[in-house]
Protein backbone atom coordinates (compact mmCIF):
# COMPACT_ATOMS: atom_id res chain seq x y z
CA UNK A 1 0.00 0.00 0.00
CA UNK A 2 2.72 2.68 0.73
CA UNK A 3 5.04 1.25 -2.38
CA UNK A 4 1.91 1.65 -4.50
CA UNK A 5 3.02 3.95 -7.25
CA UNK A 6 0.41 6.97 -8.57
CA UNK A 7 0.34 5.12 -12.28
CA UNK A 8 -1.38 1.96 -10.47
CA UNK A 9 -4.14 4.62 -9.52
CA UNK A 10 -4.33 6.10 -13.09
CA UNK A 11 -4.54 3.04 -14.69
CA UNK A 12 -7.69 2.49 -12.03
CA UNK A 13 -9.29 5.61 -13.33
CA UNK A 14 -8.81 4.79 -16.78
CA UNK A 15 -10.73 1.59 -16.23
CA UNK A 16 -13.54 3.36 -14.34
CA UNK A 17 -13.53 5.93 -16.86
CA UNK A 18 -13.82 4.02 -19.94
CA UNK A 19 -16.49 1.60 -17.84
CA UNK A 20 -18.28 5.40 -17.45
CA UNK A 21 -18.12 5.96 -21.40
CA UNK A 22 -19.53 2.54 -21.83
CA UNK A 23 -22.91 2.89 -19.75
CA UNK A 24 -23.73 6.19 -20.39
CA UNK A 25 -23.18 4.90 -24.54
CA UNK A 26 -25.82 2.19 -23.66
CA UNK A 27 -28.33 4.68 -21.89
CA UNK A 28 -28.02 6.78 -25.36
CA UNK A 29 -28.42 3.96 -27.69
CA UNK A 30 -30.71 2.25 -25.19
CA UNK A 31 -29.21 -1.05 -26.25
CA UNK A 32 -28.36 -3.59 -23.35
CA UNK A 33 -24.84 -3.64 -22.37
CA UNK A 34 -23.82 -7.04 -23.76
CA UNK A 35 -20.53 -6.95 -21.52
CA UNK A 36 -22.46 -5.26 -18.57
CA UNK A 37 -21.70 -8.25 -16.56
CA UNK A 38 -17.72 -8.00 -17.80
CA UNK A 39 -18.42 -4.49 -16.64
CA UNK A 40 -19.45 -4.57 -13.26
CA UNK A 41 -16.78 -6.88 -12.41
CA UNK A 42 -14.54 -4.72 -13.37
CA UNK A 43 -15.87 -1.89 -11.30
CA UNK A 44 -16.30 -3.89 -8.31
CA UNK A 45 -12.29 -4.98 -8.61
CA UNK A 46 -11.29 -1.31 -9.27
CA UNK A 47 -13.28 0.15 -6.28
CA UNK A 48 -11.64 -2.91 -3.89
CA UNK A 49 -8.14 -1.82 -4.97
CA UNK A 50 -9.03 1.87 -4.24
CA UNK A 51 -10.79 1.17 -0.95
CA UNK A 52 -7.86 -1.01 -0.10
CA UNK A 53 -5.17 1.32 -0.97
CA UNK A 54 -6.86 3.96 1.13
CA UNK A 55 -6.95 2.30 4.61
CA UNK A 56 -4.55 4.81 6.99
CA UNK A 57 -2.65 6.25 3.98
CA UNK A 58 -2.69 9.95 4.02
CA UNK A 59 -0.03 9.99 1.00
CA UNK A 60 -2.89 7.44 -1.46
CA UNK A 61 -5.44 9.40 -0.39
CA UNK A 62 -3.99 12.84 -1.75
CA UNK A 63 -2.91 11.59 -4.59
CA UNK A 64 -6.85 10.03 -5.78
CA UNK A 65 -8.54 13.29 -4.94
CA UNK A 66 -5.75 15.31 -6.60
CA UNK A 67 -6.26 13.13 -10.02
CA UNK A 68 -9.93 13.27 -9.70
CA UNK A 69 -11.20 9.91 -8.38
CA UNK A 70 -13.80 11.41 -5.96
CA UNK A 71 -15.91 13.81 -8.79
CA UNK A 72 -15.22 10.26 -11.09
CA UNK A 73 -16.73 8.06 -8.86
CA UNK A 74 -19.85 9.89 -7.15
CA UNK A 75 -20.70 10.32 -11.26
CA UNK A 76 -20.24 6.50 -11.54
CA UNK A 77 -22.41 5.61 -8.96
CA UNK A 78 -24.82 8.43 -9.80
CA UNK A 79 -24.78 6.02 -13.48
CA UNK A 80 -25.00 2.58 -11.84
CA UNK A 81 -27.84 3.86 -9.65
CA UNK A 82 -30.04 4.45 -12.66
CA UNK A 83 -28.85 0.65 -14.09
CA UNK A 84 -32.20 -1.43 -13.58
CA UNK A 85 -31.21 -4.95 -12.93
CA UNK A 86 -30.78 -5.40 -9.44
CA UNK A 87 -28.71 -8.32 -9.57
CA UNK A 88 -25.37 -9.28 -7.14
CA UNK A 89 -22.97 -7.52 -9.38
CA UNK A 90 -24.79 -4.18 -10.00
CA UNK A 91 -25.14 -4.83 -5.67
CA UNK A 92 -21.42 -5.67 -5.31
CA UNK A 93 -20.05 -2.54 -7.49
CA UNK A 94 -21.98 -0.22 -5.86
CA UNK A 95 -21.26 -1.23 -2.04
CA UNK A 96 -17.67 -1.02 -2.71
CA UNK A 97 -17.87 2.41 -4.58
CA UNK A 98 -19.59 3.48 -1.38
CA UNK A 99 -16.69 1.84 0.77
CA UNK A 100 -14.35 3.06 -1.42
CA UNK A 101 -15.48 6.69 -0.46
CA UNK A 102 -16.20 6.04 3.35
CA UNK A 103 -12.04 5.11 3.33
CA UNK A 104 -11.15 8.23 0.76
CA UNK A 105 -12.57 10.24 3.52
CA UNK A 106 -11.58 9.09 6.83
CA UNK A 107 -9.33 10.89 8.60
CA UNK A 108 -8.92 13.46 5.68
CA UNK A 109 -10.44 16.83 5.89
CA UNK A 110 -9.95 17.53 2.40
CA UNK A 111 -11.22 14.37 0.87
CA UNK A 112 -14.58 14.69 3.03
CA UNK A 113 -15.42 18.54 1.93
CA UNK A 114 -14.61 17.14 -2.05
CA UNK A 115 -17.03 14.89 -1.13
CA UNK A 116 -19.28 16.54 0.28
CA UNK A 117 -19.09 19.47 -2.66
CA UNK A 118 -19.81 16.73 -5.74
CA UNK A 119 -21.77 14.39 -3.56
CA UNK A 120 -24.37 16.43 -1.12
CA UNK A 121 -27.01 15.98 -1.57
CA UNK A 122 -28.46 13.87 -4.25
CA UNK A 123 -25.77 11.22 -3.53
CA UNK A 124 -27.27 10.66 0.04
CA UNK A 125 -30.80 11.19 -0.87
CA UNK A 126 -30.33 8.34 -3.51
CA UNK A 127 -28.51 5.59 -1.55
CA UNK A 128 -30.39 6.06 1.61
CA UNK A 129 -33.20 5.15 0.05
CA UNK A 130 -31.63 2.09 -1.17
CA UNK A 131 -33.58 -1.52 -1.49
CA UNK A 132 -29.86 -3.01 -0.02
CA UNK A 133 -29.08 -2.65 3.86
CA UNK A 134 -25.55 -2.64 2.84
CA UNK A 135 -25.98 0.18 0.56
CA UNK A 136 -27.65 2.25 2.94
CA UNK A 137 -25.32 1.24 5.80
CA UNK A 138 -22.09 2.14 3.62
CA UNK A 139 -24.00 5.70 2.61
CA UNK A 140 -24.90 6.37 6.55
CA UNK A 141 -20.56 5.37 7.00
CA UNK A 142 -19.84 8.01 4.12
CA UNK A 143 -22.45 10.36 5.78
CA UNK A 144 -20.96 10.29 8.77
CA UNK A 145 -17.63 10.18 8.12
CA UNK A 146 -18.05 13.71 5.69
CA UNK A 147 -20.34 15.59 8.75
CA UNK A 148 -19.09 18.69 10.91
CA UNK A 149 -20.61 21.44 12.90
CA UNK A 150 -20.98 23.39 9.85
CA UNK A 151 -22.35 20.75 7.33
CA UNK A 152 -25.34 19.45 9.67
CA UNK A 153 -26.18 23.44 9.60
CA UNK A 154 -26.55 22.84 5.93
CA UNK A 155 -29.19 19.94 6.50
CA UNK A 156 -31.43 22.73 8.02
CA UNK A 157 -31.96 24.03 4.00
CA UNK A 158 -35.61 22.47 3.04
CA UNK A 159 -34.48 20.67 0.30
CA UNK A 160 -31.53 18.85 2.40
CA UNK A 161 -33.53 18.46 5.19
CA UNK A 162 -34.91 15.22 3.43
CA UNK A 163 -31.59 13.40 4.16
CA UNK A 164 -31.80 14.04 7.68
CA UNK A 165 -35.15 12.58 7.98
CA UNK A 166 -33.82 9.64 5.37
CA UNK A 167 -31.32 9.03 8.45
CA UNK A 168 -33.82 9.03 10.96
CA UNK A 169 -36.35 6.45 8.98
CA UNK A 170 -32.79 3.95 8.52
CA UNK A 171 -31.82 4.04 11.98
CA UNK A 172 -36.34 2.95 12.62
CA UNK A 173 -36.05 0.26 10.26
CA UNK A 174 -33.21 -1.02 10.89
CA UNK A 175 -32.32 -1.03 14.42
CA UNK A 176 -28.49 -2.95 14.11
CA UNK A 177 -27.21 -0.18 11.50
CA UNK A 178 -24.92 1.85 13.96
CA UNK A 179 -23.49 4.82 11.85
CA UNK A 180 -27.45 6.02 11.52
CA UNK A 181 -27.72 5.87 15.14
CA UNK A 182 -24.33 7.40 15.03
CA UNK A 183 -25.00 10.11 13.01
CA UNK A 184 -28.32 11.14 14.94
CA UNK A 185 -26.62 11.23 18.66
CA UNK A 186 -23.12 12.48 17.24
CA UNK A 187 -23.73 15.37 15.03
CA UNK A 188 -27.71 15.86 14.49
CA UNK A 189 -28.54 16.85 18.59
CA UNK A 190 -26.22 19.20 17.97
CA UNK A 191 -28.02 21.27 16.40
CA UNK A 192 -31.05 22.25 18.14
CA UNK A 193 -32.66 23.97 15.15
CA UNK A 194 -32.58 21.13 12.83
CA UNK A 195 -34.04 18.62 15.40
CA UNK A 196 -36.88 21.64 16.00
CA UNK A 197 -37.25 21.67 11.80
CA UNK A 198 -36.74 17.85 11.91
CA UNK A 199 -39.62 16.92 14.46
CA UNK A 200 -42.40 19.33 12.75
CA UNK A 201 -41.79 17.11 9.69
CA UNK A 202 -41.74 13.63 11.65
CA UNK A 203 -44.98 11.15 11.76
CA UNK A 204 -45.51 10.88 15.65
CA UNK A 205 -43.95 7.02 15.41
CA UNK A 206 -41.11 8.57 14.01
CA UNK A 207 -41.22 11.49 16.70
CA UNK A 208 -40.99 8.37 19.59
CA UNK A 209 -37.67 7.24 18.08
CA UNK A 210 -36.08 10.68 18.19
CA UNK A 211 -37.02 11.05 21.47
CA UNK A 212 -35.32 7.45 22.68
CA UNK A 213 -32.39 8.74 21.17
CA UNK A 214 -32.71 12.02 22.82
CA UNK A 215 -32.84 10.00 26.45
CA UNK A 216 -29.87 7.80 25.17
CA UNK A 217 -27.64 11.22 25.24
CA UNK A 218 -29.06 12.75 27.93
CA UNK A 219 -28.58 9.52 30.04
CA UNK A 220 -24.86 9.33 29.00
CA UNK A 221 -23.23 9.57 32.47
CA UNK A 222 -20.42 11.24 30.91
CA UNK A 223 -19.11 15.07 31.84
CA UNK A 224 -20.51 17.55 29.00
CA UNK A 225 -18.12 20.64 27.93
CA UNK A 226 -20.31 23.81 28.71
CA UNK A 227 -21.13 24.09 25.34
CA UNK A 228 -23.21 21.20 24.86
CA UNK A 229 -24.79 22.28 28.55
CA UNK A 230 -26.15 25.31 26.41
CA UNK A 231 -27.31 22.49 23.45
CA UNK A 232 -29.38 20.62 25.94
CA UNK A 233 -30.82 23.92 27.30
CA UNK A 234 -32.14 24.82 24.11
CA UNK A 235 -33.22 20.76 23.68
CA UNK A 236 -34.78 21.38 26.68
CA UNK A 237 -37.01 24.33 25.86
CA UNK A 238 -38.26 23.14 23.34
CA UNK A 239 -38.97 19.57 24.53
CA UNK A 240 -41.19 21.11 27.67
CA UNK A 241 -43.06 23.74 24.99
CA UNK A 242 -43.90 20.72 23.62
CA UNK A 243 -45.12 18.50 26.18
CA UNK A 244 -47.32 21.36 27.56
CA UNK A 245 -49.27 21.38 24.24
CA UNK A 246 -49.80 17.72 23.92
CA UNK A 247 -50.05 16.74 27.66
CA UNK A 248 -53.75 16.34 27.92
CA UNK A 249 -53.16 13.69 24.41
CA UNK A 250 -52.24 11.03 27.69
CA UNK A 251 -56.22 11.28 28.31
CA UNK A 252 -57.34 10.02 25.00
CA UNK A 253 -55.51 6.37 26.52
CA UNK A 254 -58.72 6.22 28.64
CA UNK A 255 -60.59 5.11 25.10
CA UNK A 256 -57.98 5.51 22.53
CA UNK A 257 -58.44 4.88 18.99
CA UNK A 258 -54.85 3.92 17.28
CA UNK A 259 -53.79 6.99 15.77
CA UNK A 260 -54.33 8.91 19.44
CA UNK A 261 -52.45 6.30 21.06
CA UNK A 262 -49.61 6.87 18.81
CA UNK A 263 -49.88 10.79 19.61
CA UNK A 264 -50.04 9.97 23.35
CA UNK A 265 -47.07 8.02 23.60
CA UNK A 266 -45.51 10.95 22.05
CA UNK A 267 -46.01 12.67 25.27
CA UNK A 268 -45.13 10.14 27.30
CA UNK A 269 -41.68 10.17 25.67
CA UNK A 270 -41.79 13.89 25.97
CA UNK A 271 -42.16 13.25 29.68
CA UNK A 272 -39.31 10.25 30.20
CA UNK A 273 -36.83 12.65 28.39
CA UNK A 274 -37.78 15.77 30.54
CA UNK A 275 -37.64 13.02 34.08
CA UNK A 276 -34.06 12.71 32.86
CA UNK A 277 -32.78 16.34 32.02
CA UNK A 278 -34.07 17.29 35.28
CA UNK A 279 -32.33 14.80 36.94
CA UNK A 280 -29.24 16.04 35.72
CA UNK A 281 -27.65 18.99 37.75
CA UNK A 282 -26.67 20.62 34.95
CA UNK A 283 -30.06 21.20 33.71
CA UNK A 284 -32.36 21.43 36.91
CA UNK A 285 -32.29 25.01 37.30
CA UNK A 286 -32.87 25.78 33.99
CA UNK A 287 -36.11 23.61 33.99
CA UNK A 288 -37.03 24.63 37.32
CA UNK A 289 -37.23 28.16 35.99
CA UNK A 290 -39.53 27.50 32.90
CA UNK A 291 -42.88 29.33 33.06
CA UNK A 292 -45.49 26.59 33.22
CA UNK A 293 -43.72 23.49 33.70
CA UNK A 294 -44.58 22.83 36.84
CA UNK A 295 -47.95 23.86 36.63
CA UNK A 296 -48.68 21.85 33.54
CA UNK A 297 -47.05 18.61 35.31
CA UNK A 298 -49.53 19.04 38.34
CA UNK A 299 -52.56 19.90 36.33
CA UNK A 300 -51.99 16.92 34.30
CA UNK A 301 -51.36 14.45 36.99
CA UNK A 302 -54.77 15.93 38.68
CA UNK A 303 -56.94 15.43 35.24
CA UNK A 304 -55.24 11.58 34.70
CA UNK A 305 -56.05 10.81 38.50
CA UNK A 306 -59.49 12.23 37.88
CA UNK A 307 -59.95 9.99 35.17
CA UNK A 308 -59.12 6.82 36.72
CA UNK A 309 -61.13 7.59 39.10
CA UNK A 310 -64.94 8.13 36.54
CA UNK A 311 -64.80 5.01 35.15
CA UNK A 312 -61.97 1.41 35.57
CA UNK A 313 -59.32 2.33 32.79
CA UNK A 314 -55.34 2.34 32.35
CA UNK A 315 -55.58 5.27 35.06
CA UNK A 316 -57.38 4.18 37.52
CA UNK A 317 -55.55 3.32 41.30
CA UNK A 318 -56.71 0.08 42.20
CA UNK A 319 -56.63 -1.29 38.60
CA UNK A 320 -56.02 -5.08 39.05
CA UNK A 321 -52.72 -6.22 36.08
CA UNK A 322 -54.33 -9.05 34.03
CA UNK A 323 -52.02 -10.18 31.64
CA UNK A 324 -48.85 -9.11 30.03
CA UNK A 325 -50.44 -6.60 27.88
CA UNK A 326 -51.72 -4.68 30.57
CA UNK A 327 -48.33 -4.42 32.44
CA UNK A 328 -46.13 -3.38 29.40
CA UNK A 329 -49.25 -0.97 28.43
CA UNK A 330 -46.87 2.42 27.73
CA UNK A 331 -49.17 4.73 30.43
CA UNK A 332 -47.88 2.27 33.53
CA UNK A 333 -46.02 4.50 35.10
CA UNK A 334 -46.94 7.74 33.98
CA UNK A 335 -48.81 9.20 36.90
CA UNK A 336 -45.63 8.39 39.19
CA UNK A 337 -43.62 9.71 36.19
CA UNK A 338 -45.24 13.07 36.38
CA UNK A 339 -45.05 12.97 40.50
CA UNK A 340 -40.94 12.15 39.40
CA UNK A 341 -41.23 15.48 37.43
CA UNK A 342 -42.77 17.41 40.11
CA UNK A 343 -40.19 16.24 42.34
CA UNK A 344 -37.49 17.10 40.41
CA UNK A 345 -38.74 20.78 39.64
CA UNK A 346 -38.92 21.45 43.69
CA UNK A 347 -35.83 19.87 44.56
CA UNK A 348 -33.34 22.61 46.50
CA UNK A 349 -36.11 25.33 45.29
CA UNK A 350 -38.66 27.21 47.86
CA UNK A 351 -40.45 29.15 45.04
CA UNK A 352 -41.68 25.10 43.57
CA UNK A 353 -42.06 23.90 46.79
CA UNK A 354 -44.84 26.87 47.72
CA UNK A 355 -46.14 26.52 44.47
CA UNK A 356 -47.16 22.79 44.98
Amino acid sequence: REMAKESVFRDLLKILMSASSKIEQAYKDSCELVDLDTCLLLIAECFRCLRNACVQCAKNQHIMRSMGLISTSVHLIKLLHGIQVKEELLLTALRCSLQFLGNIAAGNGDSQNSIWKCAFPDLFLTCLTYSDEKIVAYCCMVLFTCLNSEKVGELLNPGNLTVALHVLKVYKEQLESEWSFLIVTDHLLKCPELVKALYAKLSNQERVTLLELMMTKVSEKIPVASEEINVFMRHADFLASCFQEKCEAVLKLTSAADAEVEEALVTIRLLDVLCEMTSNSGQLEHLQALPGLLETAIDTLRLTHLAGKQAVNIFTATHAMTGQEEISHPAVGFKSHLIRLIGNLCYKNKENQDKV
